[in-house]
Parts: structure tokens; C-alpha cells; sequence
């Protein structure tokens, strides 16, 4: 398998988020709210519980919020109970007042358990009416249960989720989960044992939720059962794809832990009717490209941006409608232990020859997000692809500057016209680094996952526990935006 040798054209033109007034200077005792043409709505604290992915669904008159969390335990006020963590369910109808209506805990209560931790970092859902084979009356939730499962819930009653079955179990490591409605084909980050990574990707016939059908195991070549055994067995760990489903016929995966990532194009409809079985030619088969990312930056993330039509282009015969492909690596050490992260833009209308074009940064000149304490970096973007806000606006969950908004509708010229950065509150967890006198710890908003809604809602969940903020955009993120 080659690599192709253009990333390091990917950081060719860079694009600068601007700075807005710090309420306070972050060091150790926490900090306000910064903003810039966004403003809160509503917030739940989460019951003080460390969270991850965001999903919002509309359930028939009401629109309902699925949050993963890390792992950890916390005391649940609707049951009395210290419970791990694990799902929690709101109501964000209002969204000004979004209300918990349920919590499913996971049995640990430990902090970090194997390979991603306890708590159910991620979550899926669909409408049965969308699905295949479910029930059109049903909701249906699939989530991680830290390292040892994939699970299927019915949440048609939010406040009475009901488990239906294990996707798969007994596992080493879960992370990333995607799950086409349309067809039900689900692919999960699972650690199967055998396999040279800690993380590969399962392909799952979910079209019945309550009959789970395994359809194929993929990796790279030399991490399959059998392959001489890795120095690093994270190097190029799987991180799992973006589908664009059977219409796209592309699934868009991205590679690495720490440093040493890659991306790769994959032809969706040969991965899932190609040759299965797990040798180095048949996991080759359904490759367009793979593109590594130098030793700098992992990729945790992808969004494509298919189709996008350039207006300085217009006058051209030919190339002036493109395909882009949005590549995140996330920051992971605290106060910038680390080289620096950015949001890469890279535009795959060869797909065989992807090329870097742009890149999008957070300004940080004067080192104040190295020093505000907790991690300063891209982790993911928005996953739905409303109407609202596609190939408009891109948001970007970028640590301890909270959520950036950049206009995208030039992919060669990122410009940032928005961001929220919460204040942090009684629960914010410290976040330490290490120093020759011992720990220093500060306290600061660490956003994790950012995700939009139907009714064009920005959801943002903090790691350091200081809740679930939802979004509502104003100034020239509304202007550019789509809310016709």
C-alpha cells in the first residue's frame, strides 16, 4: 500500500479565527463566557458528568438529545442513586430549557477502564420508519458500553429506554460509531482480539435492530489476524468512517492516535459485497486512497463536502464544481505539551490524488489558550448535514476555545466568523500538567463534541464536566447560514 507524498501541501494557506474579550484570565480560577455572533439559549449541567457525543433527534411533537459520556460515576437527582456513567436523555423541545429525563448508567464507576474507558462515549440513533426492517412506531438507540460492547436500545419513550440486545460483546476497546438510517448498515469502532491495533472497524447489517447481522471486519493491511506483530500496535488505530451511504458510495475513514495519521477513501460498496475475509489484498480491494498525515497530527475526524460549487470558478469550462474533504486531528496533551493542531482542508475531486489546499486555525499569538489550562485544539465537527448549514458553516469543537464557526463556502479560504467559549461553573474539573514542582492544575472549558439540530441549534459537550450548552446563532453566522 502507498502513501501518497502531498501532505505537505495540506498546510499551505492558512485561515485565523479572530480573539474576543477574555472576562478573566483563566489561570487556575476559571473564566466567563466569550462569544462572537453566538449566544446561549439554554444549558444543562449533565449531573456534573463528563460528556461526549451529541445526537438530537425529533420524536414525533418532541425533539430529544442523546449525550455520551466518559467514564466516571455522579449522583442521578431522578433516582437517588450514584450511578456510572453512561447515557443521558434530555427533552430540548425548549431549548432554552432542556430537561433530563432519563439516565442509562453503565456498571463501572471508575474513571478509565481498558482501551477507551468506562461511561458510553457514543450514540446513535434512528427512526424505525426509516429503517428497513423497524418498526415505523419506534425509535432505536445504539451505544457503546465502554470497552465491552455495542448495545441496542428501543427509546420510542425517552424516559423508559428499554435494551434490546448486544450488537457485539466481549470486546477490548469501542469508540466511533456510524449508522446509515436508510439502510441500517452500521459501522463500529470495536477491539476484536487478534487483530495488530487496538481498534479496527465492524460492518453490522442493523436494517432489524433486534437482529443484528454481522457483515465484515476491516482494518489496514499488516493489522489483520495473522500479520507479523507491531512495534506500535496504536499506530494508524482506527478512528472509523463518514458514509455518505449508498448514493455517495464512499466511506471516509480516518487513522492514528497520537501523531502518524492518515485518511483514507474507501469505495463503500466494495467493502461491504467485496471478499471478506481479512487478508492484505481483499482489505486493499476496496481502497481509492490513502494519504498520511506526517508525525505532527493523527486524524480523529472527517467531514467531505461533496459538490461544492466555487464562485471564483464559474467562468471556467471545467473543475469549477469540487469535492472537498474536512480532516481533523485532536489535540492531547494539556497547556500545548504537544506540536500544534489545525483543521485541514483538502480537496478530493481526484480521489486518487487528494491534495491539501487550506487550513484553519484558532489565533493564538499571545499563548493564551496554551496558559488557560486544559487542551488547545481541534476534535470533531457538526456530523448532520442540515440544510441550515451545509457547505455554509462548518462548526468545530476546539477544546478550551469552545466552538468555532467558519464560513466554508470558499474550502480555499476558511475565514472564522463566530465562536462561543462557555464560562466554566461549580463543576468544572481541573485539568494538570507536570511540572518539576509538581502538578499545576487550572481550571477551564474543555469542548469536546459539537453537533446541530433540525431547527439549526448548536449543541456543544464540555470533557471537564461543565455541561451541555445550546447554541443559537446570531450576527453573520445567521446571515450565511441557510434558514429559508
Amino acid at each position: 500500500m502507498k502513501a501518497g507524498k502531498i501532505w505537505m501541501g495540506l498546510f499551505v494557506v492558512g485561515a485565523m479565527g479572530g480573539c474576543g474579550t477574555i472576562a478573566q484570565d483563566g489561570l487556575g480560577g476559571g473564566h466567563g463566557a466569550e462569544s462572537r455572533n453566538m449566544r446561549l439559549a439554554g444549558m444543562s449541567d449533565l449531573q456534573g458528568r463528563s460528556a461526549f457525543q451529541v445526537v438530537i433527534l425529533k420524536q414525533g411533537e418532541r425533539w430529544i438529545a442523546y449525550v455520551g459520556t466518559h467514564g466516571g460515576g455522579a449522583m442521578n437527582p431522578l433516582t437517588g442513586q450514584e450511578e456510572g456513567n453512561g447515557t443521558i436523555i434530555l427533552d430540548v423541545s425548549d431549548a432554552r430549557q432542556p430537561r433530563i429525563v432519563h439516565h442509562i448508567p453503565t456498571a463501572s464507576k471508575k474513571a478509565a477502564e481498558g482501551g477507551e474507558g468506562t461511561g458510553s462515549q457514543m450514540v446513535q440513533v434512528c427512526a424505525g420508519k426509516d429503517l428497513p426492517k423497524g418498526d415505523p412506531a419506534k425509535f432505536y438507540m445504539m451505544r457503546t458500553d465502554g470497552s465491552r460492547a455495542h448495545e441496542m436500545w428501543d427509546v420510542t419513550v425517552p424516559e423508559r429506554p428499554v435494551k434490546i440486545a448486544d450488537i457485539v460483546a466481549n470486546l477490548r476497546s469501542t469508540h466511533r460509531q456510524a449508522w446509515e438510517c436508510d439502510t441500517g448498515i452500521a459501522y463500529v469502532n470495536s477491539g476484536l482480539p487478534g487483530w495488530e491495533v487496538l481498534r479496527m472497524t465492524q460492518a453490522w447489517d442493523l436494517s432489524d435492530p433486534a437482529k443484528p447481522v454481522h457483515v465484515r471486519d476491516f482494518a489496514l493491511p499488516g493489522q489483520q489476524p495473522g500479520a507479523p506483530k507491531r512495534a506500535n500496535r496504536r499506530l494508524h488505530d482506527g478512528h472509523g468512517p463518514f458514509s455518505t451511504g449508498p448514493k455517495g458510495n464512499r466511506l471516509y475513514f480516518g487513522y492514528g492516535n497520537v501523531g502518524s495519521g492518515a485518511f483514507q477513501i474507501v469505495d463503500r460498496e466494495k467493502l461491504l459485497n467485496g471478499p471478506k475475509e481479512p487478508t492484505p489484498e481483499n482489505l486493499l480491494y476496496p481502497q481509492l486512497s490513502f494519504q498520511t498525515t506526517g508525525t505532527m497530527q493523527a486524524v480523529h475526524a472527517v467531514l467531505p463536502l461533496i459538490g461544492m460549487e466555487i464562485p471564483e470558478f464559474s467562468r471556467y469550462t471545467k473543475g469549477k464544481v469540487r469535492d472537498f474533504l474536512l480532516v481533523l486531528p485532536e489535540a492531547i496533551e494539556n497547556e500545548c505539551h504537544e506540536g500544534p493542531t489545525m483543521m485541514v482542508v483538502v480537496d478530493i475531486t481526484d480521489e486518487r490524488n487528494p491534495i491539501g489546499v487550506a487550513n484553519f486555525q484558532v489565533e493564538n499569538k499571545d499563548g493564551r489558550f496554551c496558559t488557560r489550562g486544559g487542551r488547545f485544539g481541534p476534535h470533531q465537527t457538526q456530523e448532520n448535514l442540515t440544510p441550515i448549514y451545509h457547505k455554509r458553516v462548518v462548526f468545530v469543537a476546539w477544546f478550551n476555545a469552545g466552538v468555532r464557526a467558519v464560513d466554508i463556502r470558499d474550502p480555499y479560504n476558511p475565514k472564522e466568523i463566530g465562536y462561543y467559549i462557555p464560562a466554566t461553573n461549580k463543576n468544572t474539573r481541573p485539568e494538570c500538567v507536570k511540572t518539576p514542582e509538581g502538578p499545576r492544575c487550572r481550571i477551564a472549558i474543555v469542548t469536546n463534541n459539537v453537533e446541530v439540530d433540525g431547527r439549526g441549534y448548536v449543541y456543544m459537550t464540555d470533557r471537564t464536566r461543565s455541561g451541555l450548552h445550546i447554541l443559537e446563532p446570531t450576527g453573520e453566522v445567521r446571515s450565511i447560514a441557510n434558514f429559508k
